[in-house]
């Protein structure tokens, strides 16, 4: 933007200076041939007035010393056709001037200036003189020379002050750039500064606003996250201790384990929704993550008479999200496993290392996925329909995405977001 700026500047200047300096110097060269043609001019009067009233030697004596000081030829021709000074015969401008008196010629190698002098006693005598082009050119290129530098420097001179406002313009833009990039890559504090022309200060003014609109946004949902979160702790205490009263030992265990990891699994939500948003980007091994959550669902798995495929390729698999995420996104896809089908339909977990990352898929041997599945709230089999969103979102934070093909669900997981 800032080259294009001193680039319009700059074509505008010349335009003008063209519009400028090219009459001007039309000018000064028909001020020069004007001047010399009246040099001429006055030269050839003055001899005019020595024919009527000077004797002949010291006319051709006056006439001489005019060739001799003078900057262009002279000729008088007397009416005895007596020619004094440069010998030229006489030019049709001449003979005409005898009839007709004093006037100018322009020809192709300069310009032929005819004074004719009447009253004389034989007739009309004629004063010529010739001015040269190089003449006529005399001090024109000296001075389109000082034109042109005069211009360039005008020229140049505009392109710095030119570059000069759009820094002014640019700069205050670059800025605003900058503290959006910070502010899309989490950091909500960055303020943009009022700086710069007054449209610019007014989005600098506006993106400040909406920065801090967000933060308190982000601030109160991390906080309704929170209030939710741990209004579950009372049901979830009434159901441990409903646990610890089962008569058999090996159920109250189990579901005292399963009372645990639904608390852990709490307690992360609570502490990742008042986490502030870190520097650094999130980060785990996604062969651990996957393993142990399919250890875990395995017992479930069992329990129901479910065939467990696991074809996890071994670590270490970094992924850019971390274990919490990872773990909720793998437990949503299985529990879809487990809330959609039958008892006893069986299903397979395929972690594979690839490009840039790793590839998760879950598939059960059940009829397939309703093909409004997916959408944010939409569930073809009584849920909230929030599972497979939770899993795109997942994936969709890495860089990667999600992809339904029947049965089988596939997350994308990448290592660079």
């Amino acid at each position: 933007m800032r080259r294009r700026l001193a680039l319009l500047v700059g074509a505008a200047m010349a335009l003008v200076l063209v519009a400028f300096l090219v009459p001007l110097a039309l000018l000064l060269r028909a001020a020069a041939e004007d001047r010399a043609v009246a040099a001429a001019a006055a030269q050839a009067q003055a001899l005019g007035a020595l024919v009527a009233t000077a004797d002949a030697r010291s006319l051709r004596l006056s006439v001489e010393q005019a060739n001799v000081d003078g900057a262009h030829p002279v000729s008088v021709y007397l009416p005895d056709g007596t020619v004094l000074g440069a010998a030229v015969a006489a030019t049709p401008a001449v003979r005409l001037a005898a009839q007709r008196g004093s006037f100018t010629v322009a020809h192709a190698a300069g310009r032929e200036v005819v004074v004719a002098v009447q009253g004389l006693p034989g007739g009309t005598a004629v004063v010529r003189s010739f001015v040269p082009e190089r003449d006529l050119r005399r001090g024109v290129a000296r001075s389109w020379l000082v034109l042109a530098v005069v211009g360039a420097g005008l020229l140049l001179l505009g392109l710095a002050v030119a570059d000069r406002l759009a820094v002014a313009v640019v700069r205050p833009i670059g800025a605003l750039a900058t503290v959006s990039e910070e502010l899309a890559g989490g950091d909500l504090d960055r303020r943009a500064p009022a700086a710069g022309p007054p449209e610019v200060r007014a989005v600098a003014v506006a993106l400040n606003r909406l920065a801090g609109r967000i933060r308190d946004l982000l601030r109160q949902e991390r906080e309704a996250a929170a209030d939710l979160s741990h209004r579950m702790r009372t049901p979830m205490t009434a159901l441990r201790l409903d646990a610890e009263g089962l008569a058999d030992p090996a159920d109250a265990a189990r579901m005292l384990e399963h009372v645990a990891a639904l608390d852990a699994a709490l307690t992360e939500v609570i502490a990742d929704a008042r986490r502030a948003a870190s520097a650094e980007p999130p980060a785990c091994d996604a062969a651990a993550v996957v393993a142990e959550r399919v250890a875990f669902w395995a017992v479930l798995a069992e329990d129901q008479g479910r065939a467990v495929r696991a074809e996890l390729d071994p670590g270490p698999l970094p992924v850019a999200i971390c274990a919490a995420d990872l773990a909720a996104a793998v437990d949503a896809l299985l529990g879809n496993v487990f809330a959609h089908t039958d008892e006893g339909v069986g299903f397979a977990v395929t972690l594979r290392a690839a490009a840039g990352g790793a590839t998760l898929s879950v598939e059960d041997e059940g009829p397939g996925f309703d093909p409004a599945a997916g959408a944010r709230g939409v569930s073809g089999g009584g849920s909230s329909g929030l599972g497979l969103d939770i899993a795109r979102r997942t994936a969709e934070s890495t860089g990667g995405g999600l992809s339904v093909a029947g049965s089988r669900v596939t997350l994308a997981l990448l290592t660079d977001p």
